[in-house]
């Protein structure tokens, strides 16, 4: 994700007004610089100076931003056109709710905003969280509902359609052969997955079957967070559905990691071998994609295995409704570290290093065997509560 301080943001915030006069009173409200102070009107006034003949002047409510009030004439409004110079001390919702209360204060409404170029993915996600906490309601939702609230809270489809794809640094940058899986609808996976090519296999699947449990816990930890008579509970779920948005997402990347793991292994065994070097070459690839194919379902294991304490929770004290929603979550969570662990143990025959494949099968026995409890553990509590 891009460094918020990497960017200069260029942002401008619409008013009900055509006034330049009011936008730029506005925009020395809010700006680091403030405005001079001056003698009877504050625009043509007489500058007031200290001792030293220096202009006095009151600071804005924003530190590292810079702001100026204009007319455009294509819109036929007033803005407040800003240079956040640096979105980590004054993030661009920040920026948009003090101006929407020093409008407010003079008797103006923001009726929405202008991003200017491009933005940082985790400036989007901040704000959506930042929104979803006013209304006091659950954070832990998808990247795109996040943007889609950021986007909308603050007007950035007014003058405009909102494309993210097209807005966001890191969409721009991102390789579609990345996500070439996890971006297919769920008939065209299993026709992918049933056809005769031989990936995605059982470590896509495995790692998909852990987004499908995280996914089912924090479906639940969002009902709960949005349960009538549970409304005082809403940030205690929601910091539960959050922590499982991470689960997912990681895991989710797994998907197609797996598959690209494997597709590695294809390659470097395809390569020349006529030669000396070019077996040597061909046994040091071989030998690096394959520590990769070990290491891409074993962190799906790991993912998974904390995965569990999510489940448990809301098994224990999640909407009772749904209690059976994180059973079949456990039922998931558990196939995935089973069948990622098998993964990893027919990878570790195919490398040399003899340590490295220890210490691995040990600590994967470890994780299958925490994945077994916890699962026979939630199952039992889930009977419980339905029979």
């Amino acid at each position: 994700m891009i460094g918020a301080r990497e960017f200069l943001i260029a942002y401008n915030v619409n008013l009900n007004t055509t006034s330049t006069r009011r936008a730029n009173a506005i925009a020395f409200d809010v700006r680091e610089a403030g405005r001079v102070l001056r003698e009877g009107d504050p625009v043509t006034g007489k500058i007031i100076t200290d001792e030293n003949g220096k202009p006095k002047n009151i600071p804005g409510s924003l530190k590292s931003v810079k702001a100026i009030g204009w007319y455009i004439e294509e819109y036929g409004i007033a803005q407040i056109s800003m240079n956040l110079t640096n979105i980590e001390v004054t993030p661009v919702h920040i920026a948009f709710d003090e101006v929407c209360k020093k409008a407010g204060e003079r008797g103006i409404r923001v009726t929405g905003s202008e991003l200017v170029g491009l933005i940082p993915l985790k400036a989007m996600l901040d704000a959506g969280k930042y929104f979803l906490r006013k209304q006091k309601r659950s954070v832990g939702v998808s990247e795109s509902e996040l943007i889609k609230i950021a986007v909308k809270s603050m007007g950035l489809d007014e003058l405009g359609p909102f494309k993210p794809e097209e807005r966001i640094i890191e969409y721009l940058l991102k390789d579609p052969v990345d996500s070439k899986l996890i971006s297919m609808s769920l008939t065209d996976f299993a026709d992918e997955t049933a056809s005769e090519s031989p990936a995605p296999g059982g470590g896509s699947i495995s790692a998909y079957l852990g987004v499908l449990g995280a996914s089912l816990a924090t479906m639940v930890a969002n009902l709960s967070s949005h349960k009538k008579g549970w409304d005082s509970r809403w940030e205690e779920f929601g910091t539960w559905a959050e922590q499982g948005q991470r689960y997912k997402d990681e895991l989710l990347a797994l998907v197609d990691k797996d598959t690209t793991a494997f597709n590695q292994i294809m390659e470097a065994f395809s390569l020349p071998k006529s030669t000396d070097e070019e077996k040597a070459v061909r046994t040091e690839a071989i030998q690096s994609a394959t520590k990769y194919a070990i290491e891409v379902p074993f962190r799906v294991m790991q993912v998974t295995v904390e995965s569990f304490g999510l489940i448990k929770a809301m098994v224990e004290v999640g909407n009772p409704n749904s209690v059976t929603d994180a059973g079949v979550a456990a039922l998931c969570a558990r196939s995935a570290v089973l069948g990622a662990f098998m993964n990893v143990k027919i990878n570790t025959q195919g490398y040399s290093d003899k340590a490295f494949v220890d210490e691995i099968l040990i600590e994967g026995t470890e994780l299958e065997n925490k994945a077994i409890k916890a699962e026979k553990e939630i199952v039992v509590m889930v009977n419980e509560r339905i029979e």
